[in-house]
């Protein structure tokens, strides 16, 4: 299942959730009014008591769904996760974002936030989020702590599959609409704890009250308990499947089966396995959980059996092996950093990948490549294991210089805004007012010197990577300054029409992402439009990508959009008509073709590709520019094209 196949079925698996619901409700109610008529109550107590139960249940839902509006880090902070700081000096802190910079490169998708649950000794992680823009990853310190390099890296990779097939988005929309069906059984708890602390208070010598309260709490947990019969069995049927993509995912990624396979064992070899202590809140994130976070049945389990999902990646590996592991390791628990030092690697390793991969080759190199568009979409969010080799080269490439400015919170946004700023030196001036305008004078000095410094003669495989990695910095910044940078974004844009192609999807992908961390609820959506519905702006995005990659020769580039063009629309004549404002015809495309559905999504990478590999010349300024066309529709193209 590709990445577009996927997000299809995320939109079916989103129907099937509000069905599975709606018979949650059915039931709650229905379990209501028997109660009611089995005591002799009217039909208009019954009907009042119905629509009390949709009320709490309907309001319950949408305040927590209100709650979570905030994205990912959200929940990593109501789970009781601290922020992994930029700077820190803890070698598991630093091998942790080392391993998760590598991956967000080879991704396409801007670096997550990271969190770590200090109090967890338990081997476990989540991602959460609405996008890849607001996304969050939380891991225990049982799992920076058990876990070596290889491992954590797997179980990165396994959260990073749940990023970038939308898994996120119907995890967070699953605790929104499940806290509803499950507040019966809390206002039963609570009535109970209330009932204990009263009867204390008032020396048990008023019954009546006590009884009635009682009886009251017995009833909403009774009722409730079918509410979280249905939450559990809802989210055990949409997560137990996901897991085994999600293993496989990993895998693929990292081409080697010893990281993930080592995290499941020592899960199942170590007295705190996956567990994540006595938390109240546990069972709501349990379906987005690495590992079993509380101990189901089989029924309700939301994750595959471990032993089923360790045979999934050695199939020779038997149980008794795993009760070996667990008697060695009850004398000697595994430390992962130590089992890191004994093979010589430290938190900034980063394998040699010299033998595996050609050199580097230079930002305006033509080589003869044959680029297949089918090859290219299959890749859409599914990054290999020669897609990790590359970024560890590209991270290796970046200078110190660069990862420390992309980590600085005052110096982030003039480095994005610098690699915007416009070669012409009037237009380079008119650029610096309107930053100086929205961010200030200080800011518009760090672009401009940043532009002339360190990013004068950076490789062009290396301008996506910086924005990778500044992204997290730029999302901590207060609401205000990020809608400046937004402003000073489009100011840049627009201060010139001769802004190149590159330059101006960098600048969009950019404002998605912003716009997606400073909303991140109005951003979950899975699109529904056609290919029919969108011709004239597939049109548009054809002819100036095909403008674009052939400067000064018309004939060659009507030649690349009729490829582009016979790719998604084949019985369609659209003629070949460059609009005149060049790329900045652009700003009406962007949000109808990104409402596509995700398989028009999947025609819309091919025609794009056919346009910028048609004459088989393609050279990496062409393959960054496909790249960020893709990121800035939401479908992230990994470091490495397919070729055929």
């Amino acid at each position: 299942m590709n990445f577009f196949e996927h997000q299809a079925q995320a939109r079916r698996n989103s129907t099937r959730l509000l069905l599975l619901f709606a018979m949650a409700v059915v039931a709650i109610v229905a379990a209501i009014d028997a109660m009611l008529w089995a005591t002799g109550a009217s039909p208009q107590a019954m009907v009042g008591w119905s629509v009390l139960t949709l009320a709490v249940i309907g309001f319950s839902s949408l305040y927590r769904i209100s709650s979570l509006r905030g994205g990912g880090e959200v929940v990593a902070v109501q789970m009781g996760g601290t922020e992994v700081p930029a700077s820190s000096t803890d070698p598991a802190l630093r091998r942790l974002r080392n391993v998760v910079e590598e991956i967000a490169i080879a991704s396409g998708v801007p670096m997550p936030r990271l969190y770590v649950l200090e109090q967890e000794r338990g081997i476990n992680a989540f991602a959460a989020g609405y996008s890849p823009a607001d996304a969050a990853i939380a891991v225990t310190r049982g799992t920076l702590e058990r876990l070596n390099r290889d491992e954590l890296q797997g179980v990165i990779a396994h959260e990073f599959s749940h990023i970038l097939n939308g898994d996120m988005r119907l995890n967070i929309r699953l605790m929104g609409v499940l806290f509803g069906i499950l507040m019966i059984s809390v206002i039963g708890r609570r009535v109970l704890l209330h009932m204990g602390a009263g009867s204390r208070g008032r020396g048990g010598r008023t019954l009546g009250p006590l009884v009635a309260l009682l009886l009251v709490g017995v009833v909403a947990i009774a009722i409730g308990s079918i509410g979280v019969f249905f939450g559990r069995l809802i989210k055990a049927a949409v997560s137990r499947q996901r897991e085994i993509l999600a293993d496989a995912s990993a895998v693929q990624f990292t081409r080697q089966t010893q990281g993930l396979a080592g995290a499941l064992k020592k899960i199942g070899g170590l007295p705190d396995g996956s567990h994540l202590g006595n938390r109240a809140d546990a069972e709501e994130v349990s379906h987005m959980l690495f590992g079993e976070g509380l101990g189901f049945s089989r029924w309700f389990a939301t994750h595959p059996p471990l032993l089923e999902r360790i045979q999934r990646l050695q199939p020779s590996f038997r149980a008794a092996q795993l009760q070996t592991l667990r008697g060695n390791w009850l004398a000697a628990p595994p430390d992962g950093l130590a089992e890191d030092r004994a093979l010589g690697l430290t938190a900034h390793y980063a394998p040699s990948v010299d033998a595996l991969l050609p050199p580097a080759l230079p930002a305006g190199t033509t080589f003869r490549v044959r680029v297949d568009p089918a090859l290219v979409a299959a890749q859409v969010a599914t990054p290999a294991d020669d897609d990790f080799h590359q970024a560890v080269r590209l991270a290796g490439n970046l200078p110190a210089a660069l990862r420390e400015l992309a980590r600085d919170r005052e110096a982030a946004p003039a480095l994005l805004l610098a690699l915007l700023l416009d070669a012409d030196a009037q237009v380079a001036a008119r650029q610096r007012g309107a930053v100086q305008a929205q961010l200030g004078a200080l800011q518009a000095q760090r672009m401009q010197a940043l532009a002339a410094g360190p990013l004068c003669e950076l490789h062009a495989a290396l301008r996506l990577p910086v924005a990778v990695l500044a992204f997290p910095t730029l999302r901590s910044l207060p609401r205000p300054q990020l809608h400046a940078f937004v402003q000073c974004i489009d100011a840049l844009t627009h201060a010139d029409g001769r802004i190149s192609l590159f330059e101006y999807c960098l600048s969009r992908l950019l404002q998605v992402q912003v716009q997606a961390a400073l909303e991140p609820s109005k951003h979950l959506h899975f699109g529904r439009r056609k290919v029919v519905g969108v011709r004239q702006e597939f049109a548009t995005l054809l002819a100036v990508v095909a403008r674009a990659g052939n400067p000064g020769d018309e004939a060659g580039a009507r030649r690349a959009y009729l490829a582009g063009l016979q790719r998604i629309l084949p019985q369609d004549h659209l003629p070949y008509a460059p609009p005149p404002d060049g790329v900045l015809a652009l700003d009406a495309v962007w949000e109808p073709l990104d409402a596509l559905d995700p398989l028009a999504k999947q025609l819309l990478v091919e025609s794009v590709t056919a346009t910028v590999s048609h004459n088989q010349r393609v050279n990496v300024a062409e393959a960054e520019l496909l790249r960020t066309i893709c990121a800035a529709l939401h479908c992230p193209l990994p470091a490495l094209l397919q070729v055929a």
